[in-house]
């Protein structure tokens, strides 16, 4: 029998149980427990779908249908499309490119582009399912969340994967976000954002906690996913252009499309919550938000890219944060914060659109998805 306190550990065998005299008594665990008092029985209403809400709300949050927002159950159906791990991509190449083809201005890239993305998901991780999942009213929204934590996980995985294969210092590589100013900057202002949410006192009744939880969710959705991981993964998708790291860019080209479907779902809620509870956003912290963003992420690609590598550059990164951040904003129905900005990588969005044929030699005969073609609304 499966041990369920440790159920890597093979099951014992069984023994054949002693018989028991008839006439024996009870072990004491064996005896009768009183029947425990019956509880009060609540509103018994059958759910009505018109009364759920996507926060405060008042009816059955275990009830999953009918449903109130059919489209978080489709973005649930179609990101269980998306079935991939790590392991099924050949880094045997990455090995060689990093050791042997990678000049020390693109290694220093890689690095730094792992070390900040692999604090990154786990802060995307605790997000949706310890400050956003359990304030949701409505299961459909939950259970598309809960999707979306373990593949905040997965996409940890792929980075540690990453980091084991081509040999570099763990240590190393996952404390650069705590001594490299540039990378702690970005990290220090997700903490502020989510550490304002993570409470067990946030009572979202109060306007200005509300308000609060909005903006929050708006950086997690429009920003951190929607324009910091969007664009963060350009410079290697830049490498594999050039035939370089093609595993690693692979693997981030999956996890592109899960963090497509994050952001648009999170727009999505987001807006859905401004409707139902009638919220006015105060424009001057949505202009600092952009700005803030943009400040950090100047500072970022300034030291990722301190040298330009080859057919990449911190202009070309930056403009595409700011057209990005432009994308997000009218997402939202909200101004663009950067008017003008110009699509300066018009392949990043192929990136999202993986379509090719896979060579049996090289990697696993697969496709990314699965049950037909996804859905990118």
């Amino acid at each position: 029998m499966l041990n369920w306190d440790d159920p890597l550990t093979p099951p014992a065998p069984t023994t054949r149980p002693t018989q028991q005299p008839e006439n024996a008594p009870l072990p004491p665990e064996a005896a009768v427990i009183p029947d425990a008092p019956t509880p009060p029985v609540t509103d018994m209403k059958p759910v009505n779908p018109d009364d759920k809400r996507v926060i405060n709300g008042l009816t059955d949050i275990n009830q999953l249908a009918p449903f109130k927002y059919p489209w978080a159950w489709d973005y649930f159906l179609n990101a269980n499309k998306n079935h991939w791990t790590p392991l099924d991509i050949n880094m045997a190449q990455d090995v060689h490119d990093y050791h042997h083809h990678l000049t020390l201005e693109e290694r220093h890239v890689y690095e730094n582009v792992l070390s900040y993305l692999t604090t990154s998901d786990i802060l995307a991780m605790r997000n949706i399912g310890l400050a956003v999942m359990e304030k949701m009213s409505a299961p459909e929204l939950q259970i598309y969340q809960a999707r979306q934590v373990y593949e905040e996980s997965l996409h940890t995985w792929t980075y540690q994967h990453c980091i084991e294969t081509i040999g570099l210092d763990q240590g190393e590589i996952y404390n650069r976000y705590r001594v490299v100013p540039e990378i702690n900057t970005k990290i220090q202002i997700t903490n502020r954002r989510l550490s304002s949410i993570l409470r067990a006192d946030i009572d979202l009744t109060d306007r200005d906690e509300l308000n609060n939880f909005v903006m929050a969710y708006i950086f997690f959705a429009a920003i951190f996913e929607g324009c910091w991981f969007y664009n963060g993964f350009s410079p290697i998708f830049a490498l594999q252009r050039r035939g370089l790291m093609k595993g690693t860019a692979e693997q981030l080209q999956y996890i592109m499309r899960d963090e497509v479907l994050h952001a648009s779902f999170g727009i999505r809620v987001v807006k859905q919550i401004i409707r139902e509870e009638n919220i006015e956003l105060d424009p001057k912290a949505i202009r600092h938000m952009w700005d803030e963003s943009e400040a950090a992420e100047t500072g970022y690609a300034g030291y990722i890219l301190r040298d330009p590598i080859l057919g990449y550059s911190k202009e070309d990164h930056l403009e595409q944060f700011r057209y990005i951040a432009n994308r997000r904003a009218t997402q939202l129905g909200l101004e663009e914060p950067f008017p003008g900005a110009k699509n300066a990588l018009p392949w990043l969005d192929e990136q999202a659109n993986l379509r090719k044929e896979k060579n049996f030699f090289e990697t696993r005969v697969t496709e990314y998805q699965t049950g037909g073609a996804l859905s990118w609304d």
